[in-house]
């Protein structure tokens, strides 16, 4: 079985209901098992790997999401693209619940994730300057800005916070963040992002924005009810966003540096390195051993 376009669902998208064909497959990796069984079935006859990041009844905290084994599920089907759709809130007045945000860079608040394949013998750096692919974005971007989605606005680029949960962020974290000038926060896409690059899969996210974090006047207005509504509305809008990217790939694959990262990023000489290691990270390394 190999699966091109993998689709990663985050707090309130649990499941794709315009999969057809659906199988669960469920996959073993030598970091564990990933999240929940992958659902491989066809958008508009596109195969597809969906996998609810969180489970599909959302009960792994972000701190204790298995990133790695999901990662390696996605390569294990062959996926060479990934769209993550993520729910966010707002550092930025003009980012506004509902909104679509596709962004180009992220800052690292997460503090005790394991955030790389490598190790135990294998050294590598991986290029991770423009974290997003900047192709694969473009084409997200367009699928957004084709379909005109009433009450939403498009962020094309922007900063995503990872921070580490699971409590959200203080006023003066959130103020911090916005004297940086980023615009959305979360708790999953950058290490999911990382793990990408080293598994050489093409990798972008499509935030949703549910609420304005803590440092907005109004944040006291907000309700657990309006928040969760939102959800939804996201959860609808991605999915139509997400078939249409589909459609845009299937048709005309970008070209993606993340697929050759690995060329000039292993520092260890192969032939050297532990055997166990090398198993461990046949996946990754096969075609430069």
């Amino acid at each position: 079985m190999t699966v091109q376009i993998g689709i990663i669902g985050g707090s309130g998208l649990y499941k794709m209901s315009a999969l057809q064909d659906v199988e669960e497959v469920s996959l073993d990796t030598p970091f564990g098992a990933p999240s929940d069984a992958l659902i491989v079935g066809t958008l508009e006859k596109v195969k597809v790997a969906f996998l609810a990041r969180h489970g599909r009844n959302h009960h792994l905290s972000p701190s204790e999401l298995p990133f790695r084994a999901n990662i390696h599920a996605m390569k294990q089907l062959g996926v060479e693209y990934i769209i993550s759709a993520s729910a966010v809130g707002s550092l930025k007045e003009e980012v506004k619940p509902l909104d679509l945000v596709v962004p180009d860079q992220f800052i690292d608040r997460t503090k005790g994730r394991v955030a790389t394949f490598f190790g135990e013998g294998i050294v590598a750096h991986v290029g991770f300057g423009d974290p997003i692919c900047p192709n694969l974005a473009a084409v997200l971007a367009s699928a957004v800005a084709s379909l005109n989605l009433p009450d939403v606005t498009l962020h094309q680029g922007g900063t995503y916070v990872c921070m580490e949960g699971p409590a959200f962020s203080t006023k003066a974290e959130s103020n911090l963040y916005r004297s940086w000038g980023a615009s959305i926060i979360g708790m999953t896409n950058l290490t999911e992002a990382k793990l990408a690059r080293e598994a050489e899969i093409a990798y972008a996210t499509l935030a949703l924005v549910t609420d304005y974090d803590c440092w907005h006047p109004d944040h006291d207005a907000v309700t657990v009810e309006m928040v969760i509504e939102n959800l939804h509305r996201n959860a609808a809008n991605a999915q139509g966003v997400i078939l249409e990217t589909v459609k845009r790939l299937s048709s005309n694959p970008p070209v993606s540096a993340a697929h050759t990262a690995l060329k000039y990023a292993i520092l260890t000489r192969l032939d050297t390195a532990p055997p166990a290691t090398k198993e461990k990270l046949h996946l990754l390394l096969k075609k430069y051993l």
